[in-house]
């Protein structure tokens, strides 16, 4: 296990153990951060553990031209039920993100301390907020670190059906409009697979990267 100091580095991704984990502890700085975005890794601990960061191989990506919208999520955009905005309340995003009740978890992985990290992350316009609203209420979104060519997926969150596909829709419309070369989706889900999002190598991700 490779344990971060003081000095701005990470090991090489290809050192991730077979669950994807890299490097233990270091600190969740903008520098550090966006080092670990440019290099193919991310944090994800829980609140009374070491900052833990992962690079999995395979890793789960969006192609933004293979989006996939259902019938059912053609009809919501044809009627208008959601509108969109961009980095209008990234706090806000943020807490409902990490408050929101997830099947099969015990809390939140974005800790006060990851809050505050991704803040000054957004406060030099690197990480962004989609805000999905109904009339006046915000009902759904998600946020993620902008690298220019590439989107990270940190979490996305849903008070009413659908709105937090909306918002990743919309994202990969946006992104495949700016040539994008993915979104970066982290680890495999379900739902992830129903929209489009599929497993590439690790060493595939990081040519992509770079």
């Amino acid at each position: 296990m490779y344990f971060l100091t003081d000095e701005l580095l990470f090991p090489p991704v290809d050192n991730a153990n077979v669950e994807g984990l890299l490097a233990v502890g270091g600190d969740l700085s903008p520098e550090r951060l966006l080092l670990a975005y440019q290099s193919g890794i991310f944090p994800w601990f829980d609140t009374d553990s070491l900052i833990l960061w992962w690079s999995p191989d395979p890793r789960m990506v969006l192609y933004p031209d293979q989006i996939k919208i259902s019938k059912s999520m053609r009809k919501v955009i044809r009627n208008n039920q959601f509108r969109l905005t961009k980095n209008t309340c990234f706090k806000k995003v943020l807490e409902h993100c990490s408050s929101v009740p997830r099947e099969g978890q015990d809390g939140t992985w974005i800790t006060d301390e990851m809050k505050t990290a991704y803040m000054k992350l957004h406060e030099r316009g690197i990480a962004k907020s989609y805000e999905v609203w109904e009339g006046n209420t915000l009902v759904g979104g998600l946020y993620g670190v902008d690298l220019g060519h590439i989107f990270c997926g940190e979490s996305m969150f849903s008070l009413t059906s659908n709105a937090s596909k909306f918002a990743f829709i919309k994202l990969a419309q946006e992104l495949q409009a700016k040539e994008y070369k993915v979104i970066d989706c982290q680890l495999h889900t379900d739902h992830l697979e129903s929209m489009g999002a599929q497993e590439i190598s690790r060493k595939e991700f990081i040519q992509l990267l770079n």
